[in-house]
């Protein structure tokens, strides 16, 4: 593994020309052309809703594209920030929109309410897909206010609003969970749970409807990608990839890797990702440098080869408690052959089949973390076993094709039927979404 600049990359957020520019001459070309409105009519407009433009190009831009492909008139809205470029630059319309994903004052909530309402007045989709939590909330109400005629809501876990034990943030969660019961209240809408301990959460509490409730498995992984790799000579790397977040179990692991090095234990135990600053939950950057300068760990800071990465490891580690829908760094890491270890919490326990693939250990047990990582340092069988195994789940369950013919499939279903129709069944969903996505109809109204 090559050493990196142990500075954490930052970027300053500035205004793009060209992303606000682009977004005027679209709007410009499709008021004053009628042949451009007339096409642009004759295909069913679906708007993407994220938190992060980082995001959607790294987990839904192929998904887009296939849309773009399939006749649909695709559109995505962001904040402006870094990435946008890139999504305009692949064809695809961008908007931006206001958002401050760590802010829970009122009024950046009520700015980001009626800035989403405005744009769907404005762009008058067809079907909104909102990814993640706040877009999911401030989207879904504005949905239902300007008369949007199809709604999707995927959570990617329930995040810090439903894990934090602080009294601010159970206060919070009830606003949140009153609102997300208003937002799923759309006639003709589907949520995306990624693992069944979330859904039953909504479910129980009576904030999902039951009819509109559909689970996916994560994000996809792109398996030419990830590929099964010989391990590398040396010592065994075990590496954790993350946000910098006490949440995503960082402290554990780090301590984990103290234990086994007193223990006399030949290992290099590597971080890699940089804080979200501003997150309450978030690490300071002087304890992750007294950390790797005290030799308790290498921290890379934030890396985007993480497929190179993984590769040059033994074993991944994710010990979070976050509440992750399925964390992507241990499907990646299965698909790459490699064992993983997660904590015995929502998201984790999606990918890891205990003893199989990995271990699940509980949360906050370091001695726990620190015995599963012992087993895999001192066994290559074991690990070769394991990786092999996990390499089959990934491909069996979690293929970037069968996510984006999921998400195709819930699309029909609503666009097919305005007035609303219950979900596929989960059992179902991939076989149905294998016919849709080759439909010749896509490009009809309706």
């Amino acid at each position: 593994m090559r050493d990196a600049d142990l500075k954490p990359e930052t970027t300053v957020v500035t205004e793009s020309a060209l992303a606000v520019e682009s977004c005027r001459e679209y709007h410009r070309s499709a008021s004053g052309n009628p042949s451009s409105m007339a096409c642009r009519r004759a295909a069913t407009r679906v708007l993407f809703v994220d938190n992060q433009a980082v995001d959607f190009l790294r987990y839904r831009m192929v998904l887009a594209r296939k849309l773009r492909e399939a006749g649909f008139d695709v559109h995505v809205a962001v904040p402006q920030e870094p990435g946008l470029e890139d999504i305009l630059s692949q064809g695809i319309p961008a908007h931006v929109f206001y958002i401050r994903r760590k802010s829970t004052r009122l009024l950046d909530e009520l700015r980001c309410l009626i800035s989403l309402f405005r744009l769907y007045r404005q762009l008058r989709p067809t079907l909104v897909h909102h990814l993640c939590l706040k877009p999911t909330l401030y989207g879904g109400i504005s949905a239902r206010v300007s008369g949007v005629p199809a709604v999707v809501s995927t959570l990617t876990g329930l995040g810090y609003a439903f894990t934090a034990r602080t009294l601010k943030m159970r206060v919070m969660r009830l606003i949140v969970e009153v609102a997300l019961g208003f937002s799923f209240k759309h006639q003709n809408h589907r949520v995306i749970f990624q693992n069944r301990d979330d859904r039953d959460r909504l479910l129980v509490s009576g904030i999902v409807p039951g009819d509109c409730v559909v689970l996916i498995n994560g994000s996809g992984v792109d398996l030419s990608l990830f590929m099964p790799e010989p391990e590398s000579g040396g010592p065994p790397v075990v590496i954790m990839a993350s946000r910098m977040l006490w949440q995503k179990g960082v402290g554990e692991f780090v301590a984990a890797a103290r234990a086994l090095r007193l223990r006399g234990m030949r290992a290099r135990f590597v971080l890699v990702g940089e804080p979200d600053h501003g997150h309450p939950s978030a690490i300071p950057v002087p304890t992750l440098r007294q950390w790797h300068d005290a030799g308790d760990v290498e921290w890379l800071g934030w890396r985007d080869d993480i497929a190179t990465l993984i590769a040059q490891s033994h074993i991944v580690c994710l010990p979070s408690y976050y509440g992750e829908g399925v964390p992507r760094i241990l499907v990646e890491a299965a698909a790459s052959g490699r064992p993983v270890i997660g904590a015995d919490f929502p998201g984790c326990r999606k990918i890891i089949r205990d003893g199989q693939n990995g271990f699940v250990v509980p949360p906050r047990d370091v001695e726990a973390l620190a015995g599963a990582i012992a087993q895999l340092i001192e066994s290559a069988p074991l690990r070769a076993t394991m990786g092999a195994r996990g390499r089959e789940i990934a491909a069996n369950e979690f293929s970037l094709e069968s996510v984006i013919e999921a998400n195709i499939a819930v699309y029909r279903s609503l666009l097919a039927n305005p007035g609303g129709l219950k979900s596929p069944r989960e059992d179902d969903i991939g076989a149905h979404a294998s016919c849709l996505c080759h439909c010749g109809d896509a490009t009809e109204p309706r």
